[in-house]
């Protein structure tokens, strides 16, 4: 039999990223592929054919400078068009891209910067304070900073993108890249514990990811996506690649304060906005929230978290064409694992607001208990297609989540007869009070009941006496005012006592990663300033 694979790793039937953006150049040319705005206000537009251009030329660049297959290519900026290009030309060498949280400091940038290795380093110009005192102990090639002009000038460390690219070929690269390659490195968030980071190559979008996504998410190139994931993270370059992939129009805000948002919803007519239940509740909060302003929307999607009656009843009321989709995932799964749509509460399974789908077709799932075997509630096990490589450079935490021939998730789900999935809790989640175990999202839902409450998030803190004690931490409705004793109380009348949190502490906000999930690890860093009993 032939060797099938000089074909694989050639244009003629290889199965790349970087490929369907040329295939959407020229069948699509004139499509919005990215419309950005700049911080003040200026719109700038890029159809799929200029994206492809652009992306050539920097591909151009990086192989002048020796970068190639294999290296990998950092981008520390917030949401910009050039992110965009640099992801795009990095693939098209068969490098792999990684991002950098625009919101880390010089230690975490260090850190990532020595893990990935990566030949390229592009930085926005505004974080040049934060990564300067790092670059020269990090093994980068080249480094380049957005914008017309290099911070050094000539000779300096840094290159200027403009003078990056320019006079560099349109045409398409001629390298050998393998639906195999590596496309991305994407870090996990870290909420839990240090961040990771998990390998992806280009086969698990081609012939996994993305066609879940038209399947499950039921996106098509007729869609116009409010893009607020950041690129660094798995939700964002994940959701930036399946779109590009299928032709979508992604538009990147200037900002995520609400009235910007909102206001460019409605200029862009935006049909599908994506994000943590942070983002849709401080938009329907807004002054200018209203059918004039969200009218277009046609789906809401969210996770990360659960959504509020209020938010759900808000949106209802100013889109009512409008329906929520619920979704699941993890960068070790490359994003997407389950999917369900509803238009109200009532609709969903068990009006059970911790409904997260039903697996996308490219899954298969088991919920195992402790003793291993198949339960109602237990550990999410799944494969698929879109499995990750591994983290990289990280065997022996790639060998304790991928073993038993299933991606171990760590997520604690229960499954019902139809093979709708619930999410209890992340296992580090799970809080063990007084020899038994306690749910954190239970005692968020039953705290968010409460009319005085806006948010809340849960966690156990150490104690000598119980193990741990369950703490919450809470965010009030504008102008409210409630006794913590009077919380517990209500979380008693619901629920088993020893399940209703023995602290309640109010707070005027919660740390968050830049998505808006609630970083779990930095509440529990606080320590109880009383015994508790």
């Amino acid at each position: 039999m032939t060797d099938p694979s000089p074909v694989h790793r050639s244009p003629l039937g290889r199965a790349t990223i970087g490929d369907q953006l040329r295939r959407h150049a020229l069948n699509q040319p004139d499509k919005n592929a990215v419309v950005s705005y700049t911080a003040d206000g200026e719109r700038l537009v890029c159809t799929y054919a200029e994206l492809d251009r652009r992306a050539n030329r920097v591909a151009h660049a990086f192989l002048a400078h020796g970068v190639g297959r294999g290296d990998r290519v950092a981008v520390m900026s917030r949401n910009r068009a050039e992110t965009v290009v640099a992801y795009y030309a990095a693939l098209k060498i068969g490098a792999s891209f990684t991002g950098i949280n625009p919101m880390f400091r010089s230690d975490e940038v260090l850190q990532q910067l020595a893990h990935a290795e990566p030949a390229v380093l592009v930085v926005a110009r505004e974080l040049l304070p934060v990564v300067d005192p790092v670059l020269g102990k990090a093994p980068v090639t080249l480094a380049v900073v957005l914008g017309d002009t290099a911070p050094d000038g000539p000779g300096g460390p840094w290159i200027a993108w403009a003078a990056l690219h320019e006079g560099r070929p349109e045409t398409e690269p001629k390298c050998e890249v393998d639906e195999n390659d590596l496309a991305l490195i994407v870090y996990t968030s870290g909420t839990e514990s240090a961040p990771k980071g998990v390998m992806i190559p280009h086969r698990n979008y081609m012939i996994s990811t993305t066609p879940s996504w038209t399947w499950g998410l039921r996106v098509t190139p007729d869609d116009v996506w409010l893009f607020a994931m950041p690129f660094h993270s798995i939700a964002g370059i994940g959701c930036l690649t399946s779109l590009t992939l299928i032709g979508a129009t992604v538009v990147l805000p200037s900002s995520l304060e609400p009235g910007v948002t909102l206001a460019t919803i409605r200029d862009e007519q935006v049909n599908v906005v994506a994000q943590t239940p942070t983002l849709f509740l401080s938009l329907c909060r807004h002054p200018l929230f209203g059918p004039a302003s969200v009218g277009s929307v046609q789906r809401c999607l969210t996770y990360g978290g659960m959504l509020s009656q209020f938010a759900t009843d808000a949106w209802a009321n100013a889109a009512p064409g409008m329906v929520w989709g619920t979704y699941w995932g993890q960068g070790e799964l490359t994003q997407l694992g389950s999917v369900g749509f509803f238009r109200t509460l009532a609709e969903v399974p068990d009006e059970d607001p911790t409904w997260i789908g039903k697996a996308v077709p490219h899954l298969e799932t088991r919920v195992v208990g402790p003793d291993g075997q198949d339960a109602e509630i237990g550990e999410l096990w799944c494969r698929s297609p879109s499995a990750m490589v591994g983290y990289y450079k990280e065997p022996e935490k790639t060998a304790a989540v991928m073993r038993d021939g299933w991606i171990h998730t760590g997520d604690i789900v229960r499954v019902d007869a139809d093979r709708n999935l619930f999410f209890y809790d992340r296992s580090k989640d799970v809080i063990k009070t007084g020899g038994l175990n306690v749910s954190s999202q239970e005692v968020e839902r039953v705290l968010q009941r409460h009319p005085a409450v806006l948010r809340s998030a849960v966690v156990g803190l150490p104690d000598d006496y119980w193990s741990e004690v369950v703490t919450a931490f809470v965010i009030l409705q504008d102008g409210a005012g409630v006794a913590e004793s009077d919380l517990i109380a209500h979380c008693k009348a619901s629920m088993a006592s020893y399940k209703a949190p023995k602290s309640v502490r109010i707070v005027e906000a919660f740390p968050t990663d830049a998505q808006g999930k609630v970083l779990k690890r930095e509440l529990r860093a606080s320590r109880s300033t009383e015994e508790v009993r």
